[in-house]
């Protein structure tokens, strides 16, 4: 794949296969082409008729944008949060019962936080979130993702902002949330220790896969690049 005709690949023969259910970490050095698989996925940018991405056996090409993000949801780094209330934010198009918003922010570890701000759902958020912390925006998101009860859940560096204490909740909520074989995770890592509990993790350097297997396997490699990594301080903590 490559942005532009005339700009060299970015990723070159990129090929894998996630299991429906499983977490898988995607994790390497600044340039090794995360974001641009990710761009891929998600069709940000279209890729050749030579490559093929299948959800379910569908290729993605096949399909609306609008029907492939019923498929996906990102938690990214900056999520996107709206001036407006609460039960906005979670349900903009208003397809759920207040019950069903409140059941959800128990499950993302919420509820008696807005229960404290006195307005429940009608809780006015400010634009871009300015008057919820970075890790209470995050749970948010995670929130939506179970209201879309997507099949494909992207963490995009998610947790890269927020403190250790926050990352824990983050990932916790994670494993509570979708770890239940339901959803298939994809993890782009920032923090080690957001993707050591993976089902497989995936390594990328130069726009190619290097190494696809479980965390244990690749920690046993000698000279591998996950141990590397690891070994050399570039993943222990956080990742170029």
């Amino acid at each position: 794949m490559r942005y532009r005709e005339d700009l060299p690949l970015v990723l070159k023969g990129v090929s894998f296969s996630v299991a429906s259910g499983e977490k898988v970490g995607i994790c390497g050095r600044t340039g090794s082409g995360k974001s641009s698989l990710m761009s891929v996925l998600f069709r940000v940018v279209e890729i050749p008729t030579a490559g093929h991405v299948l959800i379910d056996g569908v290729d993605i090409a096949t399909i609306t944008v609008h029907q492939l993000k019923t498929k996906l949801t990102i938690i990214p780094q900056d999520p996107m949060i709206f001036s407006g209330s609460l039960r906005m934010n979670l349900d903009p198009f208003a397809e759920k019962s207040d019950a069903e918003l409140w059941e959800v922010l128990r499950k993302v570890h919420l509820a008696d936080t807005v229960s404290s701000w006195g307005k429940g759902l009608d809780y006015e958020v400010a634009e871009k979130g300015e008057n919820l912390s970075v890790g209470q925006r995050q749970l948010l998101c995670i929130a939506r993702a179970l209201i879309r009860d997507s099949k494909v859940i992207v963490m995009d560096e998610a947790t890269a902002n927020v403190d250790q204490e926050s990352d824990k909740l983050i990932q916790q909520t994670m494993k509570e949330s979708f770890g239940g074989g339901d959803s298939t995770v994809l993890c782009i890592a920032h923090r080690i220790e957001t993707i050591m509990d993976s089902d497989k993790i995936l390594v990328l350097d130069a726009g190619k896969v290097v190494e696809y297997d479980t965390p244990s396997t690749l920690l046993q490699m000698e000279g591998g690049v996950f141990n590397s990594l690891v070994e050399s301080g570039k993943a222990v903590g956080i990742l170029d």
